[in-house]
């Protein structure tokens, strides 16, 4: 199975924000490229946000290019077989973090938005942290840093705000 076909059937199955799902599918449909970073019309992106629920905390990096604190992830690779592997992948590399493991259920949230390269229609997942796990900042961020759940809202867009919400609705 292709990574555009998995990503069909991840949207198929996901059951909430039906709007936004379908415009994903509808994108998806219209471009067998919509998963690559190469279609100019945008293209599908995996996310994770990091999560320390024993402690509290979320793990967001200060994006490069962006200068936005947001959860780590990023575009789509060849080697990518699933969009959860995907946004694991991104995670465990910005994170600096072996071990990671996503929570169960599929995507948290689905997030579009207009970036410099494209539109991204990101598929955001939750990742747990392992025990006694230390970050390592990667070249793609400015900084690395745990957030208390209530310290996000000072810090981050209202987006990264709703994908904590909703993952702390699946914990």
């Amino acid at each position: 199975m292709s990574l555009h076909d998995d990503a069909v059937l991840v949207l198929k199955g996901y059951e909430r924000q039906e709007e936004l799902c379908q415009t994903y599918l509808d994108h998806l449909a219209a471009r067998p490229d919509g998963v690559w970073k190469a279609c100019a019309d945008g293209h599908i992106t995996a996310s994770a946000l990091v999560i320390d629920p024993e402690r509290g905390r979320v793990l967001l990096t200060l994006h490069k290019k962006l200068r936005m604190w947001l959860q780590t992830g990023g575009h789509c690779e060849p080697g990518d077989a699933t969009l959860a592997g995907a946004a694991l992948r991104e995670g465990t590399e910005e994170s600096g973090m072996p071990g990671l493991s996503l929570l169960p259920g599929g995507p948290v949230r689905l997030d579009r938005h207009l970036t410099p390269c494209a539109w991204h229609y990101d598929v955001q997942y939750a990742a747990l942290a392992p025990a006694g796990a230390v970050e390592a900042i990667s070249d793609e961020s400015l900084d690395l840093r745990w957030f208390a759940y209530d310290e996000v809202g000072r810090v981050a867009d209202a987006s990264v705000v709703r994908l904590l919400e909703a993952a702390r609705a699946r914990l």
